[in-house]
């Protein structure tokens, strides 16, 4: 079942000549996990914007969850959406964990009790109900995007968007998040958008669309793009270590035979060949 539809969007700041985002074009199936990738500029976070109807389009069209987004319906199609952004310090309204989660059902006409119920649900689902009672500033990175997830699902929505979430994480926070959002996709069957400019953080997703000066420059799966080396350079983007070792090893023609899943597999493959010669 289609979930969102993005028809021939465009969209021009007025202080710029050029469009933020120009032609757009595609669809997302309901549980699909999309990435969306693109150097600074390239018209990822006007998307965003786009999509929560914080703007509106010049012209085209976006439908969510079969309803056309429009000036009249935009607060109920925002319900049908969640975004964690880039900061999570800037996110937290709770003195503790457990009521910054329960805070946006506080104009839901949702009882206290039934809050704060759907908030511990929520905090079990992304491993952090052990937290309840911290105060946000006492949580690591990965913990806070953690909670800011929790903060998203007691709303129930429909597409999950992550605005650059992981960027200002540590390699630890990252993985924390994005083990989270797989459990939960799995689990619960959630939409995920995730916009980054990292091709490290495309691996767990369905599909791929690359961004370039507000135009889609590639739809498809990640393998196929880590095979175009002029659109990765033309679009400001790096290989993640691991396909770039890969890719070195088979160019030099000394990538050992075998199965790998993680860089700890590859690295025994490489040792029992080159210990065999």
């Amino acid at each position: 079942m289609t979930i969102l539809q993005v028809k021939n969007l465009n969209y021009h700041y007025s202080q710029m000549t050029k469009a933020s985002i120009s032609k757009l074009n595609f669809s997302l199936n309901s549980g699909e996990w999309l990435t969306i990738l693109g150097k600074n500029g390239s018209g990822k976070s006007t998307l965003v914007h786009l999509l929560d109807g914080l703007l509106l389009a010049d012209s085209g069209q976006i439908i969510i969850d079969g309803q056309i987004l429009s000036k009249e319906n935009i607060w109920s199609i925002r319900k049908k959406i969640g975004i964690v952004f880039q900061n999570p310090d800037n996110q937290f309204v709770g003195e503790t964990v457990l009521d910054d989660v329960a805070f946006g059902m506080e104009n839901n006409a949702v009882t206290r009790k039934l809050m704060f119920q759907r908030a511990n649900d929520a905090l079990q689902k992304v491993n952090m109900a052990a937290f309840a009672d911290r105060q946000p500033a006492r949580l690591s990175g990965g913990q806070k995007q953690r909670v800011a997830i929790a903060g998203v699902l007691v709303l129930n929505p429909k597409i999950l968007i992550l605005d650059e979430a992981t960027s200002m994480l540590d390699p630890i926070g990252r993985q924390e998040v994005w083990q989270t959002i797989k459990k939960l996709r799995e689990n619960h069957q959630l939409t995920v958008i995730s916009i980054s400019h990292d091709l490290t953080e495309m691996a767990l997703s369905d599909r791929v669309i690359v961004l370039n000066d507000g135009k889609i420059t590639f739809d498809g799966k990640a393998k196929a793009l880590f095979l175009k080396d002029k659109l990765l350079n033309d679009n400001g983007l790096k290989l993640p270590f691991l396909s770039q070792l890969v890719k070195d090893l088979r160019q030099n023609k000394i990538m050992p035979s075998g199965n790998f899943k993680n860089g700890k597999e590859l690295a025994a493959l490489i040792w029992k060949s080159f210990s065999s010669m």
